[in-house]
């Protein structure tokens, strides 16, 4: 107990100091009212009254004194019951808060200086009484199913994962890098990490959305990624979930929105960005002249790079009436990080473009969903964006929408807008082509053109069906299957030729086939198909072979002519075939997303897109399954 008398000792001499500069309190009520009443006297009896029972007190300790019976006159003070820590106290760590016994287990007392320099939150965080919710129970929301896709909605079964290992699940979410070769195979991971699911078996709910928050921000969805946590009470947070929401609010430039999350996890971390960020909320809290002097002193002391500092001090800056100027210099900084993009958007700054480029695909992405960002900037950033899944159509149409009705725009972007437009309105369906594919023109990369494909994707819909446009209808049919118009492209089955590239398309988005493919067509494919290694004829096999189109026989025969297998088993298989057999929907789909990293389809094997495409069929995500096959030969 002697570090708690040591702290109150401080803390009594702290604010003795404070009263000996001001006189006595003078009171403000009538004269009369701050006397109390005597109490009346007992009537008079001839029985005794019996004696009350003796209330329950804590422990009497050697410092406090004991009344006696010999004793009548002195006064018994009522004790000051202290609430019993909650786990939550004892958890956080050997350095501050109660330990078991009650007491405080601080290495170091504060100083008075720190003492005044202290936060209220961090004050109570010292003493072990920071309450655990700041929320009625009634208005509090249950850790289970916390997501933002119900089933009803569209979103994975709750219970999918229930009887699955919660390692597996463990290492599916923190084994993928987060880039994905397929559209589709994104926005299916999207889906079912955005999905209300149970924690698996072995997975606290906590450590089961920190790990699927995580995966987000790899992806880029930093907007799902917010409103997940945003979906969380404060009180549920532990280090691991409140360092998953840290990193979210920062890749989204808003850092005030984490600040009911570090208000009750004052001690969540320990390092410099955790400390800028605390400054920030004080800042908005009303304390921006405090917080600034604190950011100065971090910046006199090194202990973050001055970009990052200034970056901080801008923002605070906007709180309160310091009216303080910062400039912002970019000279020197050889990267670019989530704090330095966070920040700088936030406070209406863009980062040097050549930052941007060095820092690679992992902020097109954000970019490309910034608000704050310039069109032009958001344009650059869709090619890549609408590509990997982050974007969809209608959201790469309302951005070039608004570029369309910007008169400042780049030529590039803008006749890129027209050209769309009269994708659209043109008079007749020749012009209408000729503006799709003016579109597509002009890319420098592969992603570039099919994000342009997804951006032109209705406006192939829109076109009718001739044999005339028979050349352009493989360029069209994958363009409308970007955005999974499946109906659409089926129209173009009597006006191609068997055996095309069209054709292939065809045979594996095919809602509903009644028959088997004929091994005649797939044999004019392969002799038409042109692509290196015929990658295209071996993912039309795998595709077609995984969604029961052919035999395992006649998928074996092409294995054989085109030089890969289908059979072979590794651990990865394995878990994806038992969770197929099991019809766990959730795990097919995160071991499918772990199966689907890399770069480009290069980095795909028609052995696992096989797995990929039938484990998904049998769970009952057959369209999924045929979308991925399509994007696969389209994009091969």
């Amino acid at each position: 107990m002697k570090p708690l008398l040591y702290l109150s000792a401080a803390a009594l001499t702290l604010t003795s100091a404070l009263a000996l500069a001001q006189d006595a309190p003078e009171s403000l009520l009538p004269p009369g009212f701050g006397t109390p009443e005597p109490a009346p006297s007992p009537p008079p009896s001839r029985t005794p009254a019996p004696a009350p029972a003796p209330a329950p007190s804590a422990r009497p300790s050697a410092s406090t004194p004991t009344p006696s019976a010999s004793d009548p006159q002195r006064s018994v003070s009522v004790p000051v019951v202290q609430s019993v820590p909650s786990p939550a106290a004892r958890e956080r760590g050997p350095d501050r808060g109660l330990t078991e016994e009650g007491g405080l287990a601080l290495e170091r007392l504060p100083s008075l200086e720190e003492l005044e320099r202290m936060t209220p939150e961090e004050f109570a965080d010292i003493l072990g009484t920071k309450p655990d919710y700041d929320i009625p129970p009634s208005a509090r929301r249950e850790m289970s199913r916390v997501g933002l896709i119900g089933e009803e909605e569209g979103g994975l079964p709750a219970n999918s994962l229930a009887g699955q290992n919660g390692r597996l699940v463990s290492l599916a979410l923190a084994g993928n890098r987060g880039q994905l070769v397929s559209r589709w195979g994104h926005i299916l991971l999207r889906r079912a990490l955005a999905s209300r699911l149970n924690a698996p078996r072995g997975l606290s709910p906590q450590q089961f959305l920190a790990l699927r928050v995580q995966l987000l921000l790899r992806m880029g969805e930093v907007d799902a990624a917010r409103a997940i946590v945003q979906d969380i009470d404060n009180g549920n947070y532990t280090p691991a979930l409140t360092a998953a929401a840290f990193d979210t609010y920062v890749y989204a430039g808003d850092l005030t929105g984490v600040c009911p999350v570090m208000s009750t996890n004052v001690g969540g971390r320990d390092d410099p960005r955790w400390a800028a960020a605390r400054n920030i909320c004080s800042a908005f809290r009303g304390s921006s002249s405090e917080a600034l002097r604190q950011l100065d002193r971090s910046l006199s002391r090194g202990e973050m790079s001055r970009i990052d500092l200034l970056l901080a001090q801008k923002y605070a800056g906007a709180a309160g009436k310091t009216r303080r100027a910062v400039t912002i210099e970019w000279d020197g900084v050889e990267s670019i990080t989530p704090w330095r993009y966070g920040l700088a958007t936030a406070v209406g700054l863009e980062p040097p473009a050549a930052l941007m480029k060095a820092g690679g695909h992992r902020y097109d992405s954000l970019v490309a969903l910034a608000p704050a960002a310039s069109l032009q900037r958001r344009a650059a950033a869709a090619d890549w964006a609408a590509a990997a899944g982050v974007l969809s159509s209608e959201a790469m149409i309302d951005l070039y929408g608004q570029i369309y009705a910007q008169p400042d725009m780049e030529a590039a972007f803008s006749s890129r807008a027209e050209a769309l437009r009269n994708a659209y309105v043109a008079g007749d369906a020749a012009r209408r082509l000729a503006a799709i594919e003016q579109v597509w023109d002009g890319t420098e990369s592969e992603p570039a053109l099919y994000s342009r494909r997804v951006l032109t994707a209705f406006a192939a819909a829109r076109l009718p069906v001739s044999s005339e446009r028979a050349a352009s209808a493989a360029p069209l049919i994958a363009s409308m299957l970007t955005a999974g118009l499946d109906a659409n492209a089926m129209r173009w089955a009597s006006a191609v030729d068997t055996g095309s590239l069209a054709w292939g398309l065809l045979s594996v988005a095919a809602p509903v086939r009644s028959n088997q493919v004929d091994s005649g067509a797939i044999d004019r494919f392969i002799e038409n198909d042109d692509s290196p290694e015929a990658r295209k004829s071996t993912f039309l096999v795998a595709g077609l072979a995984g969604l029961g189109r052919i035999g395992d026989g006649t998928a074996s025969q092409y294995g054989s002519s085109l030089d890969f297998s289908l059979e072979g088993q590794t651990r990865w298989t394995r878990a994806i075939t038992a969770a197929a057999e099991s019809n766990d929907e959730a795990s097919v789909v995160l071991l499918a997303g772990l199966g689907m990293q890399g770069s480009s389809w290069r980095r795909m094997t028609p052995r696992y897109l096989y797995h990929i495409v039938s484990a998904l069929r049998r769970v009952g995500l057959e369209a999924e399954a045929r979308m991925i096959a399509a994007e696969a030969v389209a994009r091969a």
